[in-house]
């Protein structure tokens, strides 16, 4: 046996595959081809305890023949110091085996805690999180979906186990709504609750939606569209009960102006008096349902309207329709909620108006929304052009491309239909009725002018 030389391995060719080639010092060398050429596999054999061994130490030309000798002479280094190499590589595979196994137990560990977290994740606690990261991007931070769930799915579901939720803890959450008659609210629960539990199947918190099985239209019956829309007898006839409704001076004006404007009544309950120039008799609306401005122009009816509040508002005081504190808007559900009040069939709910039957129509129960769409109808039966109703309304047009290509402003004929609305609710309201409601608004403001005055001195006397 003699060294091995490099060209020696560069002129291997195919036909030497499985040749074996020696090397003094006991490096023994198998020649292997393959697709990527041909390859010298290095093993060096050696004695330990009696017995004849074999290591590998490398393959050329992957390693140098100088590195693949380098490699030999450490192990034999190693061997004469006591040391079975091969027997410590075996101990070093199984160290890495045993490293596995304890990784793959400690995930399996960490998987079973994970697990174990998501049964005990209770519905309240899954409420939190859908708030945290879902609701506190909606309009509202996701506070009137806190107060529904506070009032009616949490006390009755809240301590649950997520996945221990079927579909009977549901019906118990609307069934109770049900039973009160307020089928609305009861569809409008189990929509948020089904957002919740699909928001915990996308998280994989739950393998199934509990409320997948139950049919929207079993909770309450069929959404059907509102269609009331207040006849010219029934505003006549408002005319004269809003007077005697027992209402704030400010709420019955509340009445008139969504009837002349279109306006929504979230959008006048939030409204501030920065947006409001009667002179010039319009109305900016900042913060709309379809997020675009709108424009109002104000009939004479509606700044007839508009003043009466403004009088009995403190100048100081940012909002059309402040809430109780001052230092916000009125709820939009104020009004909806004083309306409603005056229109029951039952007994008066507790420290709510006595006065239950006091603006009962002979068409049935009315709100806010209805007088949006009656004033929509009457602008049309006075030969307004559907179209222009539409931007009355700041409805958002359905057909994309007339979205998109048609881009006339209307602003001119809006301003036309607002007007003729406006001259034709004036016609219809009698005149005493009129007269009685300025005199009530004129006694309201000198009452509280004297009020202001009467602190303004107290705060002038008080020692300092």
């Amino acid at each position: 046996m003699s060294k091995l030389t490099v060209k020696e391995l560069e002129a291997l060719s195919t036909k030497d595959h499985g040749k074996k080639l020696r090397e003094d010092g006991g490096l023994i060398g198998s020649v292997r081809c393959g697709t990527s050429g041909v390859s010298v596999y290095f093993d060096w054999r050696y004695r330990f305890d009696g017995k004849v061994k074999q290591i590998a130490v490398g393959a050329w030309p992957k390693l140098s023949l100088a590195s693949i000798r380098s490699e030999r002479d450490r192990l034999k280094v190693e061997v004469d110091s006591g040391s079975d190499p091969t027997e410590r590589r075996k101990a070093e595979r199984l160290k890495v085996k045993v490293d596995q196994l304890e990784e793959i137990d400690k995930q399996q560990k960490r998987l079973d805690e994970i697990v174990a977290q998501r049964t005990k994740l209770t519905v309240q606690g899954l409420f939190e999180h859908w708030a945290e990261v879902d609701l506190v991007r909606r309009k509202d931070g996701g506070k009137e979906v806190r107060r529904m769930f506070e009032k009616d799915v949490l006390p009755k579901i809240g301590t649950l186990a997520v996945e221990d939720v079927k579909k009977g803890h549901i019906t118990l959450v609307t069934d109770p709504l049900l039973a009160r008659g307020v089928n609305r609210m009861a569809k409008v629960v189990f929509s948020l609750v089904r957002q919740m539990f699909r928001f915990a199947v996308d998280r994989d918190y739950i393998e199934a939606d509990p409320t997948a099985s139950i049919r929207k239209v079993k909770i309450g019956g069929p959404d059907t569209e509102r269609e009331r829309v207040l006849s010219r007898t029934e505003i006549q006839t408002l005319c004269h009960q809003l007077p005697n409704a027992k209402l704030m001076p400010q709420t019955e004006a509340a009445v008139w102006i969504v009837l002349a404007t279109l306006c929504r009544i979230g959008e006048l309950s939030n409204a501030k008096w920065s947006d409001i120039d009667l002179d010039n008799q319009r109305w900016r609306i900042p913060d709309t349902k379809n997020g675009k401005p709108h424009e109002v122009h104000l009939s004479d009816f509606a700044v007839e309207h508009f003043r009466k509040v403004k009088v009995l508002s403190d100048s100081n005081i940012a909002w059309v329709y402040p809430g109780r504190d001052k230092k916000k808007a009125l709820s939009s559900k104020s009004i909806t909620k004083q309306l409603g009040d005056r229109q029951r069939t039952s007994e008066p709910m507790k420290r709510r108006s006595k006065s239950t039957s006091a603006l009962t129509l002979p068409g049935g129960k009315w709100g806010p929304h209805d007088l949006r769409r009656t004033g929509a109808t009457m602008m049309t039966q006075l030969g307004v052009l559907p179209e222009v109703v539409e931007h009355c309304l700041n409805h958002i047009e359905e057909n994309r491309t007339k979205r998109v290509y048609q881009r006339h402003t209307y602003e001119r004929e809006m301003q036309a239909a607002w007007t003729a609305l406006g001259k034709h609710l004036a016609r219809q309201m009698p005149l005493h009725i009129n007269n009685s409601a300025d005199s009530a608004i004129r006694k309201q403001a000198r009452t509280n002018k004297s009020l202001e005055a009467h602190k303004n001195v107290a705060s002038e006397t008080r020692p300092h």
